[in-house]
This record gives C-alpha cells, sequence and structure tokens, in this order.
C-alpha cells in the first residue's frame, strides 16, 4: 500500500515536471527564433552619410599629394629640377597606389593583425574578401572605401620624404627606397598604431598620423639628408625657391586637404569630425601666425616663404591631437608649433648645417613628435579635451606618447639606413656633381620645366 502511494507520488511529481518544461519550451521557441534577428541587427549597416563624407575625405587626402604637395616642394625647388619633383609626386603615387593592392593593406590592416601585434598579415592580399558588400569592422562605411582613405596616407607619407634628398638623388634609387620603405616602415608601423597593434592597445593617443605619417617621414627625411650629404654649394651658396607663387598655390591646396586628412580619420560624419575640422583649422592659423611673429622679430620682415611653412607645422603637429583635443588645445598646440618648428629649422640649416633640402625633419619631424607629446597633455578634460581612460593619469597618457614617439622614431631611423644602403648597392642614390650641376630634369627625364 506504501509503494503505490510512492509510485503515485512519484507519478505526479513527474508529470508536473513534463508540464512545466513543456511550458518552458513553448516560451523558449520564440526566443530562439528572434536570436538570429537579433545578431543580424548587431551586425554593421552601411550608413550614407557616413559612406558619403569618407569618399569625400579619400579625394581632399589625395589631393594634398597631387597637386598639393607636388605644387609645394617644386616651387621650393630651383628651376633645373622642378619636373623631377613634380615627376616623384606623380610617380610614388602609382607605384604606391600598385603596392597597397597587393600587399600593402593588408600588411597595416589584414584580418591577422587580430592575432599579431606587429604587422597584419596578407589575408586581404590583392584586397581579397573585400566587394561592394564588404563594410569594415568597426564602421559603417564599405570596406572599399576604407581601403581607398588609407591608401591616401600610404601615398603622401613617402612623398613628404623626398623633399629630403630633392635635387640630388637618382630617380631609381628614389623608387627602390620608397618601394621598399612602404612595405618595411610604413606598413608596420600603420598596424601598430591604427591596426590593432601593440601601440595602440597600449593606449597612444594619433588621431591622424602624428607618429604614422609625420613623426615616421621625418625621421626617414633626417636620415636620408646625411646619407646622401648636401647638395653641391650648401650652404655657402644660395638656394631660394624658384617659384613661390607655387609654393603658396600648393599650401592652400595642403590646407583645405588637410580636413580630409585629419576629420576624415573619425571615419563618420559626426560630432568628433566637425571637432577634428575645427581643431584642424585653428592649429594651422596659429601655428603660421606664431611663425610670422618669430620671423618678424628676429630678421625684420616677415616672408611669405616663413608663413605658408609655419602653417604646414602647425598643421602636421595638430595631426596627433585633432580627435582628442578642443580649441584650447588647438591654440596650444599650434602656437608651439610655429615657435619650436621655427628655431629647429633654423637650427638645422644654419648651426647644424644639415641639408635637409625642403625642411621635412625640422616641420614634419619636429611637429609629429611635438604634436604626439601634446596630445596626452591637452587631451584633459581640464583643456577641454576627450579625457583619458578610467584610471589613466595625464603622467600615464604622456609616457605612452613618448614611448610612442620612440618607438617610431627608433625603427623609421634605424630601417631607413639599412634600406637606403640596400637601394645604394642595388642601383645608386647619388646623382654625379656634373648630373647635379646641370640639373635634375635635364639629366634624368630629358626635359625642362620652362623654355624661356
Amino acid at each position: 500500500m506504501e509503494t503505490q502511494k510512492i509510485s503515485s507520488r512519484a507519478f505526479a511529481v513527474a508529470k508536473i515536471h513534463r508540464q512545466f518544461f513543456s511550458i518552458a519550451a513553448l516560451l523558449l521557441v520564440p526566443l530562439l527564433l528572434q536570436a538570429p534577428a537579433a545578431v543580424a541587427a548587431e551586425a554593421p549597416k552601411l550608413d550614407s552619410a557616413n559612406t558619403a563624407w569618407m569618399l569625400t575625405s579619400s579625394v581632399l587626402v589625395l589631393f594634398m599629394t597631387l597637386p598639393g604637395l607636388a605644387l609645394f616642394y617644386a616651387g621650393l625647388a630651383r628651376g633645373k629640377n622642378v619636373l623631377s619633383i613634380l615627376m616623384q609626386c606623380f610617380a610614388i603615387t602609382c607605384m604606391v597606389t600598385l603596392v597597397w593592392v597587393g600587399v600593402g593593406y593588408s600588411l597595416a590592416f589584414g584580418d591577422a593583425g587580430a592575432q599579431n601585434a606587429w604587422y597584419g598579415g596578407f589575408d586581404r592580399s590583392f584586397l581579397s574578401g573585400i566587394d561592394v558588400k564588404a563594410i569594415r569592422a568597426g564602421t559603417t562605411i564599405p570596406e572599399t572605401v576604407f581601403a581607398m582613405f588609407q591608401l591616401t596616407f600610404a601615398i603622401i607619407t613617402p612623398a613628404l620624404v623626398i623633399g629630403a634628398y630633392a635635387e640630388r638623388v637618382r630617380f631609381s634609387g628614389m623608387l627602390l627606397f620608397s618601394l621598399l620603405w612602404l612595405l618595411l616602415v610604413y606598413c608596420p608601423v600603420a598596424h601598430w598604431v591604427w591596426g590593432d597593434g601593440w601601440l595602440q592597445k597600449m593606449g597612444l593617443m594619433d588621431f591622424a598620423g602624428g607618429t604614422v605619417v609625420h613623426l615616421n617621414a621625418g625621421m626617414a627625411a633626417l636620415v636620408a639628408a646625411l646619407m646622401l650629404g648636401r647638395r653641391r654649394g650648401f650652404p655657402e651658396t644660395p638656394m631660394p625657391p624658384h617659384n613661390l607663387t607655387m609654393t603658396v598655390t600648393g599650401a592652400c591646396m595642403l590646407w583645405v586637404g588637410w580636413f580630409g586628412f585629419n576629420a576624415g580619420s573619425a571615419v563618420a560624419a559626426d560630432g568628433a569630425a566637425g571637432m577634428a575640422m575645427l581643431v584642424t583649422h585653428i592649429g594651422a592659423a596659429t601655428g603660421a601666425f606664431a611663425w610670422m611673429v618669430c620671423e618678424w622679430v628676429r630678421y625684420d620682415k616677415p616672408s611669405v616663404l616663413g608663413i605658408v611653412t609655419g602653417m604646414v607645422a602647425g598643421l602636421g603637429t595638430i595631426t596627433p591631437a585633432s580627435g582628442f583635443v578642443g580649441p584650447i588645445g588647438a591654440l596650444a598646440i599650434g602656437a608651439a608649433a610655429g615657435v619650436v618648428c621655427f628655431f629647429a629649422t633654423n637650427l638645422m640649416k644654419r648651426s647644424l648645417r644639415i641639408d635637409d633640402s625642403l625642411d621635412v625633419f625640422p616641420v614634419h619631424g619636429v611637429g609629429g613628435i611635438l604634436g604626439t607629446i601634446l596630445t596626452g597633455v591637452f587631451a584633459a578634460a581640464a583643456f577641454g579635451g576627450v579625457g583619458y581612460p578610467e584610471k589613466v593619469t595625464m603622467g600615464d597618457q604622456v609616457l605612452v606618447q613618448v614611448t610612442g614617439v620612440l618607438a617610431v622614431g627608433a625603427w623609421s631611423g634605424i630601417a631607413t639606413w639599412i634600406l637606403l644602403k640596400i637601394s645604394d648597392v642595388m642601383v645608386g642614390l647619388r646623382v654625379t656633381a656634373e648630373e647635379e650641376t646641370e640639373g635634375l630634369d635635364t639629366v634624368l627625364h630629358n626635359e625642362k620645366g620652362y623654355n624661356l
């Protein structure tokens, strides 16, 4: 009798359990059916406004090299070398594009970078997997647009370096060195800072290229200027720019194009892009004005060359900070750029007598260093910046910024020296004394910039 009671009770309990699980299953079925839809809803979607802005920014940054930088540099050279500068900028644009499609983009931004702190791998070689429907992870724009935007950065960085050895380098040597430098210096550094590499994970603040572009190119320029030696007659023989009108025209194009460079690095048409554009303009204007005042006080007359060079210094220095600081920070950084880069340029040419032909290191290199370090200061909320991550102090952030400067500067300097040696052995870097005297336009391209 007792056994029958236990069996009846067990049966009743089992029945209750079955009913419970049946009800639970009925409740869970709709949730399970909705789960794929929820996942799909979280997948990145293309934003037309952001895409339109990034398409525009890509055009603006390419406009900085062709024709902006090309005209800026060409006007600073002597008339017998004007075409050689234009040719170098144009050829670098073409060559970097081909290399970027082949392996450059993959090395900098490939998916393998998630597991590799040093380079992005080869999974995106020849832009594999990038079609019209592909959206770049972490953004709302097509990966085609992201790849194009980053290509314009890869173009202008080695193009900046040519200013250091202008008027004395072989065209073949320049091409070989630029190719090797892009693959072994620019792409790895871009991955470190922007491709989920070790400096990005450390927390380095470099919004648009203070280390990747300006410090990187500036350090390469310094090493190249030292290795190739001075131009014949420098510094005793005056070597003034042959066409300042051309230089100012190029400078104006650089100023306008830089809005795409910095504000475009927000990868969205949002408040961050708006602030980046505002502080970029403030930095440029303040840097130009500060340089003009320094020159006016020291030499009694302000020059057109000085004010446009100060503008470029202000732009290069505000670049790493553009997405992290407010107007107060932009004023301080722009003023520091104009003063510090002015004295750095004079120190290089007049005291050290280093023939960095078009002042790449004292403007871009020094500006990149200064801007990257000051980003760690003026990103503070007290100065109107975005603030620091949780538990990170100003001292902590400045230390990270200094680490980034030292790492990129050391890598660029050492690798550049090695790559210049390799290029010199393979094809030769410097033209002969007679060829330099005649001018690179005639010797290397059998053309003249002017037929007067």
